[in-house]
C-alpha cells in the first residue's frame, strides 16, 4: 500500500479534522520555514543561530558601548555585548523547541485531544495500533532527536553564560 492510499485511509478513519491531526502537525512543522530550521544539517541549523545572535549586536552593541566604552573597558563591552546578543537566539531557540515539543507529545500521547470547530465542543480519539506505532516511530527518530540537539543548544548557552559571569567577576 502506498503513502497517500495509507493515508486517506487513516483519515477516513479517523474524526480528528486534518490540521489536527498529529502527523498532519508534524509535516507542517517540517515544512515550514522557521520549524524546518531544526530539521536542517548541523551547519544549517546554527547558521540561523549565528545570525541572529550577529544580528542582535546591532542593538546590543551599541547599549553596551555606552555602558563600557571598548577603548577603556574592552572585556567588559564583549562579555555585556556578547551575552545581551544571546536574547534573541535564545528566544527564537526556545519557540522551536516549544513547537516541536507540542508536535512530539501528540505523536507519543495514545488519546489525540481535538476540537471539531472550537474551544467548546472538544472530543479524545484514541489511534488504532497501526497508527501509534506509525507516530511513536516518528516521535522517536524524527523529533526526538531534533529536540535533543536544541537541548544540547541551550547546554552551550548556558554555558556560555556561567563562563561570562564567573569572567566578570575576575576583570
Amino acid at each position: 500500500m502506498n503513502g497517500k492510499t495509507q493515508k486517506s485511509s487513516i483519515r477516513d478513519r479517523c474524526p480528528v479534522p486534518t490540521d489536527q491531526i498529529p502527523i498532519e502537525e508534524y509535516e507542517c512543522m517540517s515544512e515550514s520555514w522557521f520549524y524546518s530550521w531544526g530539521a536542517r544539517g548541523l551547519v544549517g541549523y546554527l547558521m540561523p543561530v549565528v545570525v541572529l545572535w550577529l544580528v542582535s549586536w546591532l542593538v546590543v552593541g551599541p547599549m553596551a558601548a555606552v555602558s563600557f566604552e571598548p577603548s577603556k573597558l574592552l572585556p567588559q563591552f564583549m562579555i555585556s555585548g556578547m551575552l545581551g546578543a544571546l536574547l534573541l537566539p535564545t528566544l527564537a531557540l526556545v519557540q522551536l523547541y516549544i513547537g516541536w515539543r507540542h508536535v512530539c507529545d501528540r505523536l507519543s500521547q495514545r488519546s489525540v485531544f481535538y476540537e471539531e470547530s472550537g474551544w467548546y465542543d472538544g472530543q479524545v480519539w484514541e489511534k488504532p495500533d497501526d497508527v501509534m506505532n506509525r507516530d511513536r516511530l516518528i516521535a522517536d527518530y524524527q523529533v526526538k532527536p531534533l529536540m535533543l540537539r536544541m537541548q544540547k543548544t541551550f547546554a552551550v548557552i548556558l554555558g556560555i553564560v556561567s563562563f561570562s559571569l564567573v569572567t566578570w567577576q575576575f576583570i
